[in-house]
This record gives C-alpha cells, sequence and structure tokens, in this order.
C-alpha cells in the first residue's frame, strides 16, 4: 500500500510505502534541486517543547524514484531498497544471520 496523507496542492506529494505508527506522522519538505527530504515526526507528549519533534527519516530523489538513507539531516547517505526499510528510518537493519531469522 502506498501512502501520503498531504492534502493541501503546495505540499510536496510523493508515493510513499509505509503508513506512520501509532502515536507519529510523516512531512515531506523540498532539501534541494534533486532530493526532498522525509521527517517523522512524533505527537508524543513532551514537556519541554511546544512543537512535536521531528527526525529525518530518509531522502527520496523525485527524479529517480529512488530512496536514501540519512547520514544526518543534512547529507543524503546510500541509496536504499524499499524491502529494507522500516516505518520509523530509511537506515538498513543491520542483523547477524541469527537476528535475521528471528526478526524478518
Amino acid at each position: 500500500m502506498w501512502y501520503n496523507e498531504c492534502i493541501d496542492p503546495n505540499v510536496i506529494m510523493i508515493d510513499f510505502p509505509h503508513l506512520p505508527p501509532e502515536g507519529y506522522s510523516y512531512s515531506f519538505e523540498s532539501f534541494n534541486a534533486r532530493y526532498d527530504v522525509i521527517w517523522i515526526v512524533n505527537h508524543g507528549e513532551f514537556s519541554y517543547r511546544d512543537t512535536p519533534p521531528k527526525s529525518v527519516w530518509g531522502f527520496y530523489s523525485s527524479k529517480k524514484g529512488k530512496y536514501y538513507a540519512p547520514i544526518n539531516s543534512k547529507k543524503v547517505g546510500k541509496e536504499v531498497s524499499i524491502r529494507d526499510i522500516t516505518p520509523y528510518s530509511s537506515m538498513r537493519k543491520n542483523l547477524n544471520p541469527l537476528e535475521a531469522v528471528l526478526f524478518p
């Protein structure tokens, strides 16, 4: 299932393959001419902030239609397969063979 909850026509629209985990949402912003950044926003209650904290989920190239893991919020990393990522992050899971069997 491809998911995108953006309704505003001025907001970047991409076909996104994940539903947000409970208590989270995604936001999409233009990063530069080549990439859009995808943020995961935590809607839990935090006493130290008035706005929900967000973390970079990953990057998306609309020209290539590919996803990229973040090195940090300002730097694009390596291309990732949509099968290797989770709703929480586009960073690959680094599992040893036993973990790969136990946690598919």
